[in-house]
């Protein structure tokens, strides 16, 4: 069994969805295809229940009137037929007839969860009516039937297996299926979703539930790239990471990816492929538990962050010191990405500053407390980096007119984390692809 995941970029135009159907159909291996809602949807839905929370209904009929009108314009560009035309418009109006009962009805979390799994619910139904337009045995799934997490809203992997199990089976001589990404149900039986890592999170939670061949990822890019082609000129696709690297780079602001969607098929030894759904024949990456090569593989930045620096002469020579600046932070739910120390201060960031105040009101108790806003960390992700020779002296030779704020260095086997100020970052990171990598 392969799972496929397409991202909303894939499925966001009829002639997409074309594209996609013919890349499942390529061979006859069992497959469940995970798709996101159709590209902009989701955002949509954000903003209609963003107006109903401010209960703008005015706004908010406008913003579904809009998407409504996207719909009807792609259902006669994706399907042929008269008959599934007026089967895909049904199912379409169902829907957006649940969206203009929210105009009436009171606003709550529960209902926003519900709004916002309309994207991948309506994507998934529309791409299952084409594929049988077009002859091919396939099946929906839907998430809601066999995604749950529990009640620490973590996913619960043996109910999914167990479902999924029983769902398949019931449908015999079936080999391709269609679900959605994103959306569960929580403990309560509500509707609610994943969350971090989104379709992505789902492929690989499906993956580890049926111990899947492979989890392919499909976007608009050919696989994970050494540097920020956003940013830097000259990137390429890097061939092979190792789970931990991917989990870096994804962590530290690759965007292909997303950290959480890693660690089940860690877990679960599942490799995991990154492709382009517009160029299918390029290799994209391989994700694997482990990679041949000992090189410098790729470069991450992530925007947003906190530095924060407790300083206090209390601390030399004392224990428990340390404890006591982290079980702040773990009080207040904030977690932490880098760490440097000296004889009489601390460093961290963070990139969540919601609950600063109460944590500097804390650690204001402790010594003298600084904070750097609009800082960027920079990670440099290879196999064995740290102890590659002559890497450290390419890294500062590249960021000599760079000021660095903090280095993380010797905490993993496959990362050096430098804090630059933000200003500085798209410097940082030409400067270090033409140092690093040869092109």
């Amino acid at each position: 069994m392969q799972i496929l995941k397409f991202g909303g970029t894939s499925v966001g135009k009829p002639e997409n969805m074309h594209i996609v159907a013919k890349l499942i159909t390529r061979d006859a291996e069992s497959k469940i295809v995970v798709l996101s809602a159709l590209s902009g949807t989701t955002n949509s839905l954000t903003g209609i229940g963003e107006s109903l929370r401010e209960a703008d209904k005015e706004a908010a009929k406008k913003k579904i009137d809009d998407l409504k009108a996207h719909y009807d314009n792609f259902i006669p560009a994706l399907l042929r037929t008269e008959a599934k035309r007026e089967e895909a418009s049904a199912v379409i109006n169902e829907h957006f007839e649940f969206l203009n009962i929210t105009l009436r009805i009171s606003y709550n979390g529960a209902l926003n969860r519900d709004i916002l799994a309309q994207g991948e619910l309506m994507s998934t139904k529309l791409f299952t009516l084409y594929l049988q337009e077009q002859g091919v045995k396939a099946r929906l799934l839907p998430a809601l039937d066999f995604m749950r997490t529990n009640e620490e809203g973590e996913p619960d992997i043996p109910y999914t297996t167990e479902r999924l199990t029983e769902l398949i089976a019931a449908h015999d001589g079936v080999s391709l299926f269609v679900t959605q990404g994103y959306i569960c149900k929580n403990h309560n039986g509500e509707i609610d979703n994943l969350k971090r890592g989104g379709s992505d999170y789902s492929a690989s939670l499906l993956g580890a539930a049926l111990n899947a061949s492979e989890i392919q990822i499909w976007t608009d890019i050919d696989g994970m790239h050494n540097n920020d082609p956003r940013v830097v000129d000259k990137t390429f696709p890097i061939a092979e990471l190792s789970f931990d690297e991917a989990a870096e780079l994804a962590y530290f602001g690759a965007k292909i990816l997303h950290p959480a969607s890693i660690w089940p098929a860690q877990r679960y030894g599942i490799p995991v492929k990154l492709l382009n759904t517009m160029d299918p024949e390029a290799k994209g990456t391989v994700i694997g538990k482990d990679t041949i090569s000992n090189e410098i593989k790729a470069l991450a930045a992530k925007d947003g962050i906190i530095a924060v620096k407790i300083k206090s002469s209390r601390m030399l020579l004392a224990y428990g010191f340390m404890t006591k600046i982290f079980q702040s932070f773990e009080k207040h739910k904030t977690p932490v990405d880098m760490v440097t120390t000296s004889e009489v201060a601390v460093s961290v960031t963070i990139d969540d500053d919601s609950r600063l105040p109460a944590i500097m009101k804390e650690l204001e108790a402790l010594g003298a407390v600084e904070v750097d806003r609009n800082q960027t960390i920079i990670c440099v992700v290879g196999n064995f980096v740290a102890q590659k020779k002559g890497i450290v002296n390419k890294i500062f030779s590249a960021m000599t007119e760079i000021p660095i704020r903090m280095i993380s260095y010797g905490g993993s086997r496959h990362n050096i984390s430098l804090l630059i100020d933000r200003a500085d970052k798209e410097e940082a990171l030409k400067r270090l692809n033409s140092h690093l990598f040869e092109f």
